[in-house]
């Protein structure tokens, strides 16, 4: 069973004034095919936990461990953490002109399973998850994400998550700039990977929206850079009713 254990992981980035900490000691745990939803106000630093784990160059590790099966994520490089089955949804995808959403996929796909897939089953393999997600097909001859809308964003990167079948999905604010029908298609997909047991999922949300779709295992509430309390769905059903002001309060106090 895939299981990514992060122990007080403290992690800083670059200010004017010097390195400044986000991330004060965080404690989880991840098992395959647990949903866990990591919840907080803006600058807690729910989204710096997402990227450290992916090693973004932008934060530095100053202690702590991760480790996904016993290996050390904080040692491998950002293609060899993706390989090792670590996957990133990001919150503001980027455009690459000049790549097209097939080979940007294929390529992937190679990289993490080891070896091409045969076109034959890639090319109906790709078309079933797109028509899934309600892509067109013609996406798949568009440059990656460029002149995508917000929604088609999220869901390329659904559907990279359904093609490339991860060990631990981190999905960051997947539900940022949704229309409802877009969440409700986006939400489906996530839904489709949990189904099969087989991925850890962890999703970085400030709203409980989402989690009408997406029933979690465990909420986690983020606040000053670590986790303050955690629970089942119904801590979120709590912060829906009394928001995050209880918690940015015992923070500040701290």
């Amino acid at each position: 069973m895939a299981t990514l254990e992060i122990r007080d992981l403290h992690v800083s980035v670059d200010a004017e004034g010097g390195p400044r900490e986000i991330l004060r000691g965080v404690d989880l745990t991840v098992k395959q095919g647990e949903t866990h939803a990591i919840m907080g106000p803006n600058g807690s630093g729910k989204s710096t936990l997402a990227y450290s784990l992916a090693g973004h160059p932008k934060y530095t590790v100053t202690s702590g461990s991760v480790l996904l099966d016993g290996e050390n994520v904080l040692e491998m490089s950002v293609d060899e953490r993706s390989r090792a089955g670590v996957f990133l949804a990001m919150q503001y995808p980027v455009e690459v002109p000049g790549v097209s959403v097939s080979n940007f996929l294929r390529t992937a796909a190679t990289a993490v399973r080891g070896e091409a897939p045969k076109l034959r089953t890639w090319v109906k393999e790709v078309k079933e998850a797109m028509a899934a997600l309600q892509m067109d097909p013609a996406f798949a001859e568009r440059n990656v994400n460029e002149g995508f809308s917000g929604g088609e964003k999220k869901r390329h990167e659904i559907l990279q998550l359904e093609l490339l079948k991860p060990k631990i999905a981190i999905l960051d604010e997947t539900d940022s700039g949704l229309d409802v029908d877009a969440l409700r298609i986006v939400s489906e997909g996530i839904n489709r990977v949990r189904s099969t047991g087989e991925v850890g999922t962890l999703l970085v949300t400030h709203y409980t929206r989402i989690l009408r779709y997406i029933q979690p295992d465990y909420v986690h509430v983020f606040a000053g850079g670590r986790i303050v309390e955690s629970g089942g769905a119904e801590l979120a059903d709590k912060l829906e009713n009394e928001g995050y002001e209880a918690y940015v309060k015992g923070g500040a106090s701290e």
